[in-house]
């Protein structure tokens, strides 16, 4: 059974004799057992001779969201912000080896996730902040020894980088740090920042951080701030604090042992009355030990969101970052509008490499999902949607408004200088051999017990639809539905090839039809 807080969550709750369940005592107990459950049957162990392990810090509700769907389900740029911060993070680290902190609807994040090797699930029952949250993960390490780094992230930080995470790393192994602070600097107007303020010690460049002190907690202070540093006495006005640029981002590294030994002493000294890792810095300090931080010239890898304008702005920020890779390579016919996955990104990228000229053209509203897979010379004109395992060969042209879409384990595959129009469906199991002509209004599917087969220089058009069938070379069809057949080429005297026009199969279910 898994832990949830500080001890083993009990699946029937405890009633005070003589006191009846209530409904929402019974739905919050539902919910519990379905979120231990969901990350039982998904947890693996943590390898803990390994030199890194990361948590993920995915509990929050979310709330100011407004949403019914949890905050770390939330794309940025078609990925549920919580399974991109997972795989930036072990890509950046080099290392798998992670533990999930869930929450509400934490069976939900869990499953986003899936099962993968050396990755751990834990429930944190009650939102206490993000130092309840990081003493609640290191319970998955079940009180046995690590003597590794242990790297804290949030599970909305949608944006991060596995390069920013590489670097981070490479600082803190290079120092001589106990702990460090991932920071950036904020560009808006102070009173638009709402981090955290890195209070770095003055006059000193070693990079020294002192405190981080919440944007809250700011708001609520009265007369002079001081802290105490290497036993001298340091001051600041609330208005210097609000004006401090750096901020603290919520990306921390730690050396595993030192963190173990001291996170149990956080306090909920603090407006919100909760347990927040800020305060590690000021209680490693206390001790001598090392607390630093290492700023990222881009503050974009490091935004998190509470509220749906700024998880919009994410989103276009990650488009911009598409567009910006791809600008010189492609045609991308509006840069405000468009969505390329991730994964064809990069096959478009490793297409450049070994091809040189492309020339695919993408307009305005088209959607490829992570399963498409484009070649040289590819049109697809506006508003069209390829949605699954997708694949188009040289000179293929989709045209305005069309839908093309599998399942997750079928194929579908276009051959060269075939051109599928303006508005046209197109599901399932289905190849279209070479330069084939399906004209606007046209419906096919194939499905796994009938795919359907369409041979070179074929026409299709009118309003037609053509399911489960083969269809040989050369054949033209028009205003017909042909289902499970196969269509035959078959020449006509002057030997030009017979065209399909107008078939019908016969009418089933008549007996429920009756005139008026």
């Amino acid at each position: 059974m898994k832990s949830c807080g500080y001890e083993v969550f009990l699946l029937t709750m405890l009633i005070v004799p003589g006191e009846k369940m209530t409904k929402g005592m019974a739905k919050k107990n539902n919910n519990s057992e379905k979120v231990l459950k969901t990350i039982g049957d998904l947890d693996s162990e943590i390898d803990l001779t390994s030199k890194a392990i990361s948590v993920i810090l995915a509990a929050g509700h979310g709330k100011r969201i407004k949403s019914e769907t949890s905050k770390m389900l939330h794309k940025i740029w078609g990925v549920p912000t919580v399974l991109r911060v997972a795989n930036v993070v072990a890509e950046g680290l080099d290392n798998r080896n992670e533990i999930i902190v869930v929450g509400m609807k934490g069976d939900e994040v869990a499953r986003e996730i899936g099962k993968r090797p050396s990755t751990a699930f834990v429930c944190q029952k009650e939102q206490k902040g993000t130092g309840h949250a990081l003493q609640v993960a290191l319970e998955a390490l079940k009180g046995k020894q690590y003597e590794g780094d242990i790297y804290v992230f949030p599970g909305d930080m949608g944006l991060i980088t596995a390069e920013a995470v590489r670097k981070f790393k490479e600082e803190f192994e290079k120092s001589s740090f106990d702990m460090m602070v991932l920071t950036a600097l904020y560009k808006g107007k102070a009173e638009d920042n709402y981090y955290g303020r890195v209070i770095r010690e003055p006059g000193n460049n070693s990079g020294k951080v002192m405190e981080v002190i919440e944007y809250k907690d700011i708001l609520g202070l009265e007369g002079i701030y001081t802290v105490n540093f290497n036993d001298r006495r340091y001051e600041f006005t609330r208005n210097e604090l609000l004006n401090i640029k750096e901020f603290n981002s919520g990306v921390y590294a730690f050396k595993g042992d030192k963190l173990r030994k001291h996170i149990k002493e956080l306090t909920a000294d603090n407006i919100q009355g909760e347990f927040y890792l800020p305060e590690l810095i000021s209680i490693f300090n206390r001790y001598g030990l090392l607390v630093g931080a290492s700023s990222t010239l881009d503050h974009t890898v490091v935004l998190a969101f509470n509220i749906k304008s700024v998880w919009k702005d994410m989103g276009a920020i990650a488009r911009n970052r598409v567009y910006d890779k791809l600008k010189n390579i492609i045609t991308i016919e509006n840069r405000e509008d468009f969505f390329v996955a991730d994964e064809v990104v990069e096959r478009i990228l490793e297409l450049d490499r070994k091809e040189g000229t492309l020339d695919i053209v993408i307009g305005k509203g088209v959607y490829l999902h992570k399963g498409v897979r484009l070649n040289r010379g590819v049109c697809i004109e506006k508003n069209s949607v390829l949605y699954g395992n997708i694949e188009l060969d040289k000179n293929v042209t989709i045209g305005e408004s069309v839908s093309l879409s599998t399942y997750p384990h079928q194929t579908m595959k276009i051959g060269p200088g075939s051109e599928i129009l303006k508005g046209d469906i197109v599901k399932g199991d289905v190849k279209i051999g070479k330069k084939c002509r399906i004209e606007s209004s046209v419906n096919i599917t194939g499905s796994d017990h009938y795919p359907t087969r369409i041979g070179n220089h074929v026409t299709i058009k009118g309003t037609s639809y053509i399911y489960g069938s083969f269809i040989e070379d050369d054949v033209s069809i028009e205003h017909s539905v042909i289902k499970n057949k196969r269509v035959r080429k078959r020449l006509k005297e002057n030997g030009s090839v017979l065209p399909v026009r107008y078939y019908l199969p016969q009418p089933e279910g008549i007996e429920s039809i009756e005139e008026l």
